[in-house]
């Protein structure tokens, strides 16, 4: 059993589509601290199951998270599939290492939210920096069609 299950034994029993905790809220159902990385680096709260122990422990417990906001320590989790019961996910204390595709979660996330937009719509919203005093709308290179 890992160290990780009461989070998914939690997300599991919660009827919330969408929830929202601050990393403290986590470790307080943890009963540890979360490491260092998940503070510093948000690919820890990748979606990918290989990740780490405890993202397989979210998807497990059919969840993803939809948001992640380093700099006030905090997850959006979104519900993916809804499992039967709670002991479905974890009822031999082992975690199962499904995968569950994009188009399922689509498909999931559109069914249950009805809002028709994918996921992973604005996963990358923020992280494109453009320089001030930049135009966008002038050619970078002006005499490009010059050329032969």
């Amino acid at each position: 059993m890992s160290k990780y299950a009461p989070l998914g034994e939690f997300l599991a029993t919660q009827n919330k589509d969408d929830i929202l905790f601050n990393f403290k809220d986590i470790e307080k159902i943890l009963g540890f601290r979360l490491p260092k990385s998940a503070y510093e680096h948000r690919a820890w709260w990748s979606n990918n199951p290989t990740n780490n122990v405890m993202t397989a422990v979210w998807v497990d417990a059919g969840f993803e998270t939809a948001s992640v906001d380093m700099k006030k320590h905090s997850v959006v989790f979104c519900r993916t599939v809804r499992p039967k019961s709670p002991t479905e996910a974890f009822g031999n204390g082992q975690v199962s290492h499904h995968q569950i595709g994009m188009s399922d979660v689509a498909r999931s996330f559109t069914h249950q939210h009805g809002s028709g937009r994918h996921p992973l719509r604005g996963a990358l919203k923020g992280t494109l920096r453009i320089a001030a005093g930049t135009d966008l709308t002038k050619p970078a290179d002006p005499d490009w069609a010059d050329r032969s």
